[in-house]
């Protein structure tokens, strides 16, 4: 398949070739025929990543703000890693679709193969879309003008948040294409309506939809021409569709507005509010949600869970059904709003005209390629060198943000060959696969485990599937690297655990790797080196200062993500379990109490660990803490002695001779060494990094400390 992506770092916009997606449970893969340009979203976008770094920052001082706490906890260096990546990934862009079904994942009853339907897709030949987020195409309503649908909901879930009612008079402010959308729908609605804006061309043909216009630019003062415009007694309410950072429209619309007057803002502007203009009238300020109910509901867009009708009559999907609705009953008009159309493959020529021409609206890019061309599982990326079976070469399972930015270069660096890259949707395995030097993306991850090229499998996938892929991986004798967790239940452990041991007896048994990086930090290395030589019991006391992640991320839900005691405090159990030298042999833990001030409590918790060396320590794993405060800090009480490592970039010793301090440049959390000695491992035949009887010991104990969380 073939899809716009836009460079955030640099500007620009570029085609690029990925493998097409293989349909998942709730989803429908589609082959695109019409996309939309949405010109006001799209071109901010565009124009933000032409901007330097300064103007970049200047558009987002609440980014620039967790920059800064960011370098007073993790270092300057180790931010500006992190910013130049974020920067790096490239954005997909569009979100307006119309194509045809080509395949359908489960519980996607409600659609068949062949159907024409309009989605929240993106600018590509083929895409893979939520059920929630798609809607059937009425038979007299053309590809062209379905198009339209996702960005009329837009302005559709405004006017639904303004209640008009028939007869009133409305005010439409910046009639772009959601203005010049939104009134018609007004129109439609038995409204009066004012139009105002500063491009002339958009306002009569605002006037050719009914409606009266008001051109600040051309000297006209757009509180006087609405209160004449209401008659004397105020708008009933104004639907704001401008984007500027200015606060004149909000002025102005408390000004025009009648008491009790609705305001809803649709588009973006500044919102430096006056009191007393709101005060004195009791208006109604609301800001609308993009397509209406649902929109970044986990659970509705991603899992297919719909609200009862009867509870929630209008739900995005629902809004997109309207939108058909109107437009194959003639009431909406969206024909005159096509001002060019492109072929898909001249896209840049469009963004290029987005960018130049202001006055362009309904920017039309058209998909003429045959589908059975789109549909490729593997696209090559770079020339494959002539691979060493006696060394590692690595096929990934993952391309998200820890995979990209961590492990992969970590890899790399350690002299990885990396052969595949494998992700579900295709796109992100191209952009990190061709950066990185693998030799080729896919979306069939089994046929990737069964490549006779590849001999270890890199695992770096939400949570849920670890166990999955481990098992399959170890069933084709490949050496594998998981990122944490191993498991999220005990049942997915011992199924791994099983599959571990089998593979042992084979001639040339895999290997298995946890990534328990923290160990391999240097500063651990350290510690370990200072702690060896004592003999008697140690204390630990080590907190994780988490931040907060909201109640509906996949890493809180136990079905997905296994909790963040399994998938992030895991970490520690095992940097506590190799400070120790030790088994574990006892576990106690406790956790915030239910309450209605804080919705997720398991990740508040304090984890109590004995070992057979009479050694013993604490975990405060703690997600409602201050984002200045380090991050992480180990402390080990021993002997007299103390050592206290904050964060992985400071670490001090108290009473130790010839040891005070050993502070780093850089924040160095091990995963370079982590994945360098578990390469060597394989190159040379030792045993890995750690052993499988720790692996497996650290999962049980990080399972059960989270079952014993679950039960209080």
């Amino acid at each position: 398949m073939k899809q716009i992506l836009q460079d955030m770092a640099k500007g620009g916009s570029s085609i690029v070739e990925a493998p097409s997606p293989q349909a998942s449970k709730g989803h429908l893969v589609i082959n695109t025929t019409t996309t939309l340009i949405s010109a006001g979203t799209e071109r901010m976008l565009v124009d933000f990543g032409k901007a330097n770094f300064i103007d970049k920052a200047r558009q987002q001082p609440d980014k620039v703000k967790m920059v800064l706490e960011k370098v007073q906890t993790d270092g300057l260096m180790t931010t500006i890693d992190t910013v130049k990546s974020k920067l790096a990934q490239p954005l997909p862009l569009g979100y307006c679709n119309v194509g045809i079904i080509e395949s359908l994942g489960k519980n996607t009853n409600d659609f068949k193969i062949g159907d024409r339907v309009v989605s929240n897709g993106p600018h590509a030949d083929v895409v893979r879309v939520a059920k929630n987020l798609c809607a059937k195409i009425p038979e007299n309503v053309s590809d062209e003008e379905a198009a339209f649908t996702v960005v009329a909901s837009i302005g559709l879930q405004g006017i639904r948040l303004a209640k008009p009612t028939m007869g009133e008079c409305f005010v439409v402010t910046g009639v772009g294409l959601i203005g010049l959308l939104t009134v018609q729908m007004l129109r439609a609605q038995g409204c009066r309506v004012l139009a105002i804006d500063f491009d002339q061309s958009k306002l009569d043909m605002a006037k050719t939809f009914g409606a009266e216009t008001c051109n600040p630019g051309e000297g006209e003062d757009p509180v006087s021409v609405g209160m004449a415009f209401s008659r004397g007694v105020g708008v009933d309410g104004v639907i704001i569709t401008a984007s500027t950072k200015s606060n004149d429209p909000v002025t102005q619309a408390a000004r025009m507005s009648r008491k009790r007057g609705r305001i809803i803002l649709v588009g973006v502007v500044g919102l430096e509010l006056s009191r007393a203009d709101f005060y004195e009238k009791e208006l109604t300020f609301q800001v609308s949600c993009s397509y209406g109910p649902g929109r970044y509901d986990t659970s509705y867009e991603e899992q297919g869970n719909d609200y009862p009708l009867a509870f929630v009559r209008w739900t995005e999907q629902r809004n997109f059904e309207a939108i058909l609705d109107m437009m194959s009953g003639g009431q909406l008009d969206v024909k005159p709003l096509i001002t060019h159309r492109f072929e898909f493959e001249k896209a840049a020529d469009a963004y290029e005209l987005l960018t130049t021409d202001k006055t362009a609206l309904g920017i039309l890019l058209q998909f003429t390629s045959e589908p059975q061309t789109r549909h490729l599982s593997v696209v090559k990326l770079n020339k494959a060198p002539s691979y060493s079976k006696s060394e590692p070469v690595v096929g990934f399972v993952g391309a998200g943000n820890y995979a990209s930015r961590v492990l992969i270069p970590a890899f790399k660096n350690a002299g990885a060959q990396l052969h595949s890259i494998a992700t579900s949707g295709g796109v992100n395995g191209v952009i990190h696969g061709d950066k990185s030097g693998f030799a080729e993306a896919t979306t069939d991850t089994l046929a990737m485990i069964n490549d006779d090229k590849v001999n270890t499998i890199a695992i770096v996938t939400r949570h849920n599937s670890h166990s999955y892929f481990v098992n399959e991986a170890l069933k084709a004798n490949k050496n594998v690297f998981v990122e944490k967790p191993l498991a999220i239940s005990l049942e997915e452990l011992s199924e791994v655990k099983s599959t571990y041991e089998k593979a042992q007896e084979s001639t040339n048994p895999p290997k298995l790797m946890l990534g328990f990086n923290r160990r391999f930090s240097p500063q651990i290395q350290k510690m370990k080196a200072l702690l060896t030589p004592i003999k008697e019991p140690k204390s630990f006391v080590m907190t994780m200062n988490a931040g907060n992640i909201p109640s509906d991320h996949w890493t809180q839900d136990n079905e997905v993500g296994g909790g963040r005691i399994i998938g992030e405090a895991c970490h520690f159990i095992d940097l506590m379990r190799y400070l120790a030298g030790s088994e574990i042999i006892s576990v106690q833990a406790r956790r915030m109490g239910d309450t209605d001030a804080v919705e997720v409590t398991e990740d508040k918790a304090a984890i109590i660990l004995g070992f057979e060396d009479g050694s013993f320590g604490t975990i405060h794993y703690f997600a409602n803490g201050a984002a200045s405060f380090p991050k992480e800090r180990v402390e080990v009480f021993a002997a007299g002695k103390i050592l206290q490592l904050d964060n992985f970039v400071k670490l001090k010793g108290f009473g130790w001779k010839g040891f005070k301090k050993m502070n780093l440049w850089k924040q160095d959390k091990g995963q370079t060494l982590c994945s360098k000695l578990f390469l060597d491992s394989i190159k040379n035949g030792t045993p890995a990094p750690i052993s499988a009887e720790e692996i497996f010991e650290v999962a049980k104990v990080s399972i059960e400390i989270a079952e014993q969380l679950r039960k209080q």
